[in-house]
């Protein structure tokens, strides 16, 4: 179970509508929705991955620190919500080394996870592996393997595998195989979208025919139905954006009824899983196979 933690004006989808500059004049509403999320797990007795923006984590580290306090992992979603695709090598790499040192000055834990703004690892940036691994992170969960107008490596592997020769372990986001073709049911707007009984269905049968763990993310932005509405973004926006929440809260609560839950490192780091067979999906294999 994993939370990217950022606010509803920080999305990819309105970084058209809101400058980075202006980010410390908009009310923020991630503490409150942080409360609800971490009773939440409390009464379901969950611990998840909390993956934490670095500017978040500075305005508001008591918040942080609660989520340490509850035993919860913390781990890096970048400084300030940049995609990848638009960093360089170097850019990115002083972001990663910022945001992981001041995480762990702040929780006193060791952060080994990160999470790229928006799953903004492509076949293009495949070199964000060995910088992760480079800067001393042990594992990522940034590649979603769909096809998708915004992020995607349809022909990833569907489940773990090992990246920057061994140095790194990729967890993709949870999808099931339907008719040749990965279809999300790892959270987002995709369990927003589909009925519920559709989720319950695909992460029953990756556990049980595909031996799999699953990965499942939303926001906390996600279980807020009366955050303030965007004006000048885009239909499509604001679609993805604003689709059902009035559902979330009750979906999550049913998730996490029928499904056992828990922390990135528990499960993947210190858990027996299999990695994909394809386990050294290289820079240079991606490279060779067919154009997103």
């Amino acid at each position: 179970m994993t939370v990217d933690v950022e606010d509803y004006f920080q999305v990819s989808a309105f970084e058209k509508n809101f400058e980075k500059c202006d980010w410390d004049d908009i009310p923020c509403r991630v503490e409150a929705n942080i409360e609800k999320i971490l009773h939440l797990f409390e009464r379901k007795d969950i611990k998840a991955t909390f993956f934490t923006l670095g500017w978040i984590a500075e305005r508001y580290s008591g918040m942080v620190k609660k989520i340490v306090d509850h035993g919860h992992e913390l781990a890096s979603h970048g400084w300030e919500h940049t995609r990848v695709t638009q960093q360089g090598r170097q850019d990115f790499m002083q972001d990663i080394i910022r945001t992981r040192h001041f995480l762990e000055d702040l929780s006193g834990k060791v952060v080994k996870g990160y999470r790229a703004a928006s799953y903004s690892i492509c076949k293009d940036n495949l070199w964000a592996f060995d910088c992760l691994a480079d800067a001393g992170y042990v594992y990522s969960s940034s590649i979603v393997p769909i096809k998708h107008d915004l992020y995607g490596i349809p022909d990833a592997p569907r489940f773990a595998f090992a990246s920057a020769d061994d140095r790194l372990l990729e967890i993709p986001i949870t999808t099931i195989n339907l008719a040749g073709r990965n279809i999300n049911c790892g959270g987002g707007g995709w369990f927003r979208l589909f009925p519920y009984s559709f989720s319950r269905w695909a992460i029953n049968k990756v556990n049980t025919q595909d031996k799999q763990p699953c990965i499942f993310y939303f926001h906390p932005w996600e279980i807020d139905p009366e955050q303030p509405r965007v004006v000048g973004a885009s239909r499509k926006a604001k679609f993805r954006h604003y689709l059902n929440l009035t559902k979330m809260h009750d979906r999550l609560e049913a998730l996490t009824d029928d499904f056992h839950w828990g922390r990135v490192d528990d499960v993947f780091l210190n858990g027996n899983i299999k990695k994909a067979e394809n386990n050294q999906w290289s820079n240079s294999s991606a490279r060779n196979s067919s154009a997103v």
